[in-house]
């Protein structure tokens, strides 16, 4: 019995370990993915004519530059005709064709979408923006991206297309699985008038979810808190984001003038500035006023990288107090309800041509803002770090925080190692009396 037992829990244990490594879940974005569908408009003498669009559902997490890349494995034979509003990133073995050359042969194409400025009649709606996607929550209407792709050498019917397999998104660095394609109801199209609808030959869909380990070994940012009632400055850990990056340069170096510094390189390898924490961002939460009715905060994110500048970049934040937020001063809010009635979670994000790009390291590489809060007699508190965040994500990256026991301490409340020393005293001083 005991042996079924032990098999029994092995059994739901590697069922779990599976199923954990295969969708990622997000306490704070439950329904957050990105969801690609391909819409078949049109049949072909050897294959069809399909637009693949890509919905980011995440509420704050967005694909920045260089931008996405997708990539999947054929079914059969099929070859890529033609593209419009995206382009493959190599053609591949095209040699077997005399007349025609297609635009990508290679049975694992890897397409990414085109720059902005490419003439018209290489654009679909959609397209052309470098491969940057908007989170949802930031900016709905650019949260989207298209392209039209024409496949040959494929069925030509809904019975005999075979779906892609193995897709493989890049957003722009690892972080995203994908599950398999899945055929849904056709999608259905408006005219312009709306007076007409039209739907799809076929749709199939394939949906994207996103993990932060997968993404990336450590942390990608840190948080350093301080407040106006403790002049102590409770720094990022040290090596919060794993010191990997060894060939740091300190801020006032000379090499920082020389030419092609700042220039992006195309494995995305950072230049960080050197620090105790190492991270590319930190934010920096500062209790500043405390009024009758209300109290004041205010959030500063610095760019350590002296290689990346970061676009419409996003700050979640999570905090009781922001159930009742009065006031943000420089930056976009938007409260994220996840869960209904629980209204502790909020995204802070720039103002769109103002602050909404966070330049690379040095004296202009940060944003700040401040925050307004009202009070609720029932539960404020500066005690115990309860003004302070409970969680802080930047670009939908989780934040390592400082342990709880290091942060700023109200001046009434010594700390244990002051309250010994203060034991001792007075206890030194009864016996000295007592010896008089």
């Amino acid at each position: 019995m005991l042996r079924m037992e032990r098999g029994v829990f092995m059994w739901v244990f590697l069922l779990a370990v599976t199923f954990s490594l295969a969708v990622a879940y997000d306490p704070l974005d439950p329904t957050g993915n990105i969801t690609l569908k391909w819409d078949v408009i049109s049949w072909t003498a050897d294959g069809y004519v399909a637009v693949v669009t890509m919905n980011n559902f995440q509420m704050y997490r967005h694909i920045m530059s260089p931008g996405w890349s997708l990539s999947w494995s054929w079914a059969k034979k099929e070859v890529i005709w033609s593209m419009v509003g995206a382009q493959a990133t190599e053609q591949g073995d095209c040699s077997k064709f005399k007349g025609n050359i297609p635009h990508c042969c290679k049975k694992t194409p890897t397409v990414v979408d085109l720059l902005p400025g490419v003439p018209y009649n290489q654009q679909i709606a959609n397209c052309c923006k470098g491969g940057v996607v908007a989170s949802y929550g930031q900016d709905p209407a650019s949260a989207v991206s298209s392209f039209q792709v024409s496949v040959g050498l494929s069925g030509t019917s809904n019975k005999t297309v075979k779906l892609p397999q193995n897709f493989t998104l890049l957003g722009p660095g690892p972080g995203y699985t994908c599950g398999p394609a899945k055929i849904v109801p056709s999608t259905v199209f408006f005219t312009p008038d709306h007076r007409r609808k039209t739907q799809a030959l076929m749709t199939w869909n394939v949906t994207c979810t996103y993990s932060q380990p997968l993404a990336s070994k450590y942390p990608t940012c840190c948080v350093s808190l301080s407040s106006f009632y403790n002049s102590t400055i409770t720094p990022c850990p040290s090596c919060s984001c794993g010191c990997q990056n060894k060939n740091c340069i300190q801020s006032d170096s000379k090499q920082l003038s020389t030419a092609g510094i700042n220039t992006p390189r195309k494995d995305n390898a950072p230049l960080l500035q050197c620090t105790q924490h190492m991270c590319p961002i930190r934010v920096h939460w500062h209790v500043k006023l405390n009024y009758k009715d209300y109290w004041r905060a205010k959030i500063a994110i610095t760019n350590f990288n002296y290689r990346l500048n970061y676009t419409q970049w996003t700050l979640v934040a999570q905090h009781p107090n922001l159930n009742n937020i009065t006031e943000v001063f420089s930056f976009d809010y938007k409260p994220l309800v996840p869960y209904g009635s629980i209204n502790d979670t909020g995204m802070f994000y720039g103002m769109k041509y103002y602050n909404d790009l966070l330049m690379e390291a040095g004296p202009l590489g940060n944003v700040q803002s401040e925050v307004l809060l009202q009070k609720d007699a029932n539960t404020f508190t500066f005690r115990q770090g309860w003004a302070f965040p409970r969680k802080v994500y930047f670009n939908g990256d989780e934040c390592m925080l400082p342990p709880p026991d290091s942060y700023p301490y109200l001046p009434n409340f010594a700390s244990a190692n002051a309250a010994a020393a203060i034991y001792r005293l007075a206890t030194s001083a009864v016996l000295l009396l007592l010896m008089v």
